[in-house]
C-alpha cells in the first residue's frame, strides 16, 4: 500500500506526512477499522462515502473532488456514523480528530508519495 503526504495548498499546512492509499477493493473496505491508532490516516478513492463502523476513535473527514478541492467536511465524526453520499467526491482523506486543522470546504488538498 502506497503512502501520500497531503497538504492543504490554500491555507499552506501539511496534513498528513504519509497516510495510506486505499484504492484497491479491500483495502477501501478496511479503510481505518479496527486501528487503535490512527497514525497518519488515509486517503481513500475512489470514494464518496464513508462510514465508522469498528473505528475506536472520532475521525475528521473531508470529501474531495477529482481536482482536490474540498467539497465537504465531517469533524470529529464519532464511531458507528455513516456520512451522506457526497455528489461529485472521487475520494476520502480520513484524519485522526483535529489533524484536518484550519481546512474549509473549496479548500485544495494535495497529494504527492513519500519519497
Amino acid at each position: 500500500m502506497a503512502n501520500l503526504v497531503l497538504v492543504n495548498r490554500t491555507r499552506g499546512e501539511e496534513l498528513s506526512p504519509g497516510a495510506s492509499l486505499c484504492d484497491s477493493f479491500m483495502s477501501r473496505l478496511i479503510g481505518l477499522m479496527g486501528r487503535a491508532n490512527i497514525g497518519a490516516g488515509a486517503l481513500i478513492e475512489p470514494c464518496n462515502s464513508i462510514h465508522t463502523c469498528f473505528m475506536r476513535a472520532p475521525i475528521d473527514v473531508a470529501f474531495l473532488d477529482a481536482d482536490g478541492k474540498v467539497l465537504a467536511l465531517f469533524p470529529a465524526l464519532p464511531p458507528w456514523r455513516f456520512t451522506p453520499v457526497v455528489r461529485g467526491a472521487r475520494a476520502a482523506v480520513e484524519l485522526a480528530a483535529g489533524g484536518l486543522g484550519r481546512t474549509e470546504a473549496g479548500d485544495q488538498i494535495d497529494r504527492r508519495r513519500c519519497a
